[in-house]
Order: structure tokens, then C-alpha cells, then sequence
């Protein structure tokens, strides 16, 4: 008998939905944050997202790992929190079925309420697609202004990508590109076709138009994913390193060696959207082997 394409579940207590493609990739996302934390292609059948083992799964607590929603504020470049409110609200499934290629497809909803608008005042419908099949994951974050008038956000899906060591790592498509360095504060181009991870990466790269390839192992002739991004402009590539993965109370000491985050990216030119406007913007992780 065929599994239903969405169907609720509990996951470490917390309220989420699984998703299933009638080719059996899976997806698992939380209602709390809307939160991809889970992603199994068909092919392989592994899993290719981290999610720390040390995350708290506790309400209003943000999730370590997966794909972690930030919006309206990224990281700590404006007055809220950390990454903003989304990531710690809890999410409405709007709807959820099987697509015609027999994908498994859910819509989550963050709308405005009293709590977002005292510390943020807009209305705002903020809505992610979830859609899995084969040995693909696509993400589309939609915001829509719903209310009179304009509003500006950063935002990013901060995506988790699970790796066996991160010393093995490169990733391919940044190379000649301008970005901005956390770990020292510069802005600097990347003078190097292939990007590896030696200690800790912390870096935004504006404007970005290629895909991405990473390469679990440096030197392969074939990538592990592919990485494309449609409506948002810039790529932040992160991992904390061992010193401040250390020190990170909801991290392994180690967690850092099998994790990459590679995030799809609004920051350098915050979304500003008139009332009733709508803006759009997709990553699509293909896994390649």
C-alpha cells in the first residue's frame, strides 16, 4: 500500500510532518520553525542534512542544524534576535499532497500576530514550500507584504549540508567572487577555483549567479550535490571551526568535521516590498551520488 504523501508525526516531541515522493526520498520538517530537519534522496538513502545530536527539540528553542528558516533579521545585523523570530515560531501546515510527477509537496505558514508585530511591525504572510522526489530537495520561501505599507527584511535558508570530514571538503562556483569575511571583518575576493575548509569559514558572498558543486572528497571527478538558488543574491558558506564549535553549547566538540553550511541568502540588499507585493526565492539541493 502506498504511504500518503504528507502525514503528521512527532519528532524528539516536537509536532512535524514527514514527506514521501513515490520513489521513497523523504523529507521531515517541524512545525516549530518550519524546519527542514531531515532529507533522504531516493538513490542513496542517506541522510544529507546534519542536525546536531545536542540540540535542545525544546519549544521556542531554535533547532541546531538542518535548514533553519532566518527572517526578517540575518544573524545579529539589526535589533532582534539572532536570526529573527521565524525560526523560533510555530508554523501552520497549509496544505500538503502528491504532485504529478508523484513528488511529495507541503506549504508551512508563519503569518503576522501579536507577539511578531511588537517586536517587529508588519504584516507579513511568510510561507515555505517543501517539495521532494527522486534525489531532489526544493525549498521556496515565499514573504508577501499583507499589509498597507512597505517593508524591508534579510533573510536565508541556512541549510546544513551533512559531510563525512570537512577537511575533505570543496566546494566549486565561488571562485573569483567578492565576499565578506565575519572571521576578520574584511571584504575580499576569492582568489582560489575551489573553496576547502582548514579552520573556521564565516563568509557572504554578494551577488552570487552560478550553481554550486561540492565534492565530499577534494579532487573527485564527480560532485555529491549540486546547489542552485533562484530570487535570493548572495551565498553564505559557514562552519564554526573546532575552537568555536567548542565552545557552542548545542554542538558535539566535534560536530563541526561533519557539517557545511551553504545558504541561500538575502543580506547585502534587504527585500523591501511595497503593500500586497511578493517576493520569491528557491534553493534546490540534487544529490549526485
Amino acid at each position: 500500500m502506498t504511504k500518503a504523501a504528507v502525514s503528521p508525526m512527532s519528532f524528539h516531541g516536537l509536532d512535524a510532518v514527514i514527506l514521501r515522493s513515490v520513489d521513497g526520498a523523504e523529507a521531515i520538517v517541524t512545525l516549530q520553525g518550519g524546519h527542514v530537519v531531515s532529507w533522504t534522496p531516493a538513490q542513496s538513502g542517506r541522510e544529507r542534512l546534519y542536525l546536531s545530536p545536542d540540540s535542545a527539540f525544546s519549544d521556542g528553542q531554535a533547532i541546531r542544524g538542518g535548514v533553519p528558516v532566518a527572517f526578517p533579521q540575518f544573524a545579529n545585523r539589526g535589533p532582534l534576535v539572532n536570526h529573527g523570530f521565524a525560526r523560533n515560531a510555530m508554523w501552520r501546515l497549509q496544505h500538503g499532497g502528491r504532485g504529478p510527477s508523484g513528488e511529495a509537496q507541503a506549504v508551512l505558514r508563519l503569518r503576522a500576530h501579536a507577539q511578531s508585530r511588537a517586536l517587529w511591525p508588519h504584516d507579513f504572510v511568510l510561507d515555505l514550500a517543501v517539495h521532494v522526489l527522486g534525489d531532489s530537495l526544493s525549498l521556496v520561501l515565499t514573504c508577501t507584504n499583507d499589509g498597507l505599507l512597505p517593508m524591508s527584511f534579510t533573510c536565508a535558508l541556512h541549510t546544513y549540508l551533512r559531510v563525512a570530514d570537512v577537511a575533505q571538503v570543496a566546494l566549486d562556483g565561488l571562485g573569483g567572487q567578492s565576499y565578506w569575511d565575519k572571521t576578520d571583518g574584511l571584504n575580499k575576493v576569492g582568489d582560489a577555483a575551489l573553496l576547502v575548509f582548514d579552520g573556521e569559514v564565516d563568509r557572504i558572498y554578494g551577488g552570487v549567479q552560478r550553481d554550486l558543486l561540492l565534492f565530499e572528497t577534494a579532487g573527485a571527478a564527480t560532485p555529491d550535490l549540486h546547489i542552485a538558488q533562484h530570487g535570493f543574491t548572495d551565498v553564505v558558506v559557514w562552519n564554526p571551526g573546532a575552537a568555536r564549535c567548542a565552545a557552542l553549547p548545542d554542538m558535539p566538540a566535534d560536530g563541526y568535521r561533519h557539517m557545511l553550511c551553504v545558504e541561500a541568502a538575502c543580506i547585502n540588499c534587504p527585500v523591501t516590498l511595497a503593500g500586497g507585493q511578493a517576493w520569491t526565492g528557491t534553493q534546490t539541493l540534487v544529490a549526485a551520488r
